[in-house]
């Protein structure tokens, strides 16, 4: 499959640059996922590679050819949009093998496809309905059906599951994975969520502002976070922080702050150690936040409990620390009364340090 470039990408609508220099190589059979907050600039980097939006500077290279002068039928792309885009007159089957239709295969070969493809979305049983007869998630599958039809070499997926229900987008997004282990095609995915980005992605791209702010896989995202946005972007419930100061004392290296004052484990002092002094964020995630009354004061914190959130196998509990909030996450079975105080202690290599000014990781 070819790999797709963004060199030095730009963006603009009159005046206003909204992509600032978009640099991106995305490599063969690779699930790609574009995510941010509203208005970071993923979806319109996604219609640039489409060919639905202009490129006011630099190129988007696929297989090595420049294709920002082409029209989108001529790149060798198929789109999955967020509101289905079925023809409501036409059944399953004729709105899977529209573009076949249009370029004129031979009837054999579209109902070979379409019989293939319905199979592998589990579609066989509705290729007579129209799309009015069918739910939601269903539509979604005809969506990409359509697209798969095509055998374009790359796929690009504009937030497929944001109109779907928690359920059906929890069982689309395993039905999504199981699809791009079977067609082995490059696929580049745009979403708001994170747990869709975790999920799905072999490589996550954050985007805020017009910026890639990082990329990477999943998991090198979630330990090592370039700065506080991307640590507080990733992660449900999201990462806590609290001001802080480095400060070196004998005992060790300790970030300190109101309400509490925690030794940094080694790895993480040997580089603070350069930053003494200095005004950090500490961040740490409810999940590196262990309920132990017997922890020490120099490895735990001490925390009012506020709120406590029932979600099954565990409760979301919401504390105060000093002027900050916390959220915390335990075992449901846990006895934990409103008001309590509750000493958790932190894991030494799961405290993140960001300086307060640029926001940038330590």
């Amino acid at each position: 499959m070819p790999t797709i470039h963004l060199e030095n990408l730009i963006k603009r609508y009159g005046d206003v640059e909204v992509l600032h220099g978009i640099e991106l190589e995305m490599a063969d059979n690779e699930f790609t996922v574009l995510v941010g907050p509203s208005g970071c600039g993923k979806s319109t980097t996604l219609r640039m590679i489409a060919g639905l939006e202009d490129v006011t500077e630099g190129e988007i290279y696929i297989g090595g050819k420049p294709v920002s002068r082409l029209e989108p039928k001529d790149r060798d792309l198929a789109m999955v949009f967020q509101d289905y885009a079925l023809y409501p007159h036409m059944n399953v089957a004729r709105n899977m093998s529209f573009a076949l239709r249009l370029q004129k295969r031979p009837q054999a070969e579209i109902d070979q496809k379409v019989k293939a493809v319905a199979a592998t979305l589990g579609l066989t049983d509705y290729l007579a309905r129209k799309p009015g007869e069918l739910s939601g998630g269903q539509r979604q599958r005809v969506a990409m059906g359509r697209a798969l039809t095509r055998d374009a070499g790359t796929f690009l997926f504009d937030e497929p599951l944001s109109n779907l229900d928690a359920k059906l987008r929890g069982q689309m997004r395993a039905e999504l994975a199981l699809m791009s282990q079977r067609v082995q095609k490059n696929m580049i995915y745009v979403t708001h969520d994170q747990i869709e980005a975790m999920t799905l992605a072999d490589r996550i791209v954050v985007m805020h502002g017009g910026y890639i702010q990082q990329q990477g896989t999943p998991e090198e995202l979630f330990k090592r976070p370039v700065n506080k946005f991307v640590a507080g972007f990733l992660g449900m419930p999201p990462m806590n922080f609290l001001d802080g100061e480095i400060v070196e004392r004998n005992a060790g290296v300790f970030v300190s702050g109101d309400g509490f004052d925690l030794r940094l484990g080694d790895e993480k002092a040997a580089v603070a150690k350069a930053h003494s002094n200095k005004e950090v964020i500490l961040g740490v995630r409810p999940s590196d936040l262990v309920f132990d009354a017997d922890a020490s004061e120099q490895e735990s914190l001490t925390l009012d409990v506020m709120v406590s959130e029932y979600v099954g196998a565990q409760s979301v509990l919401l504390c105060r620390c000093g002027p900050a909030k916390v959220m915390v996450e335990v075992n449901s079975e846990t006895p934990v009364a409103l008001g309590q105080r509750l000493t958790f202690a932190v894991n030494p290599n799961g405290m993140h340090l960001f300086d307060r000014q640029d926001e940038v990781a330590i």
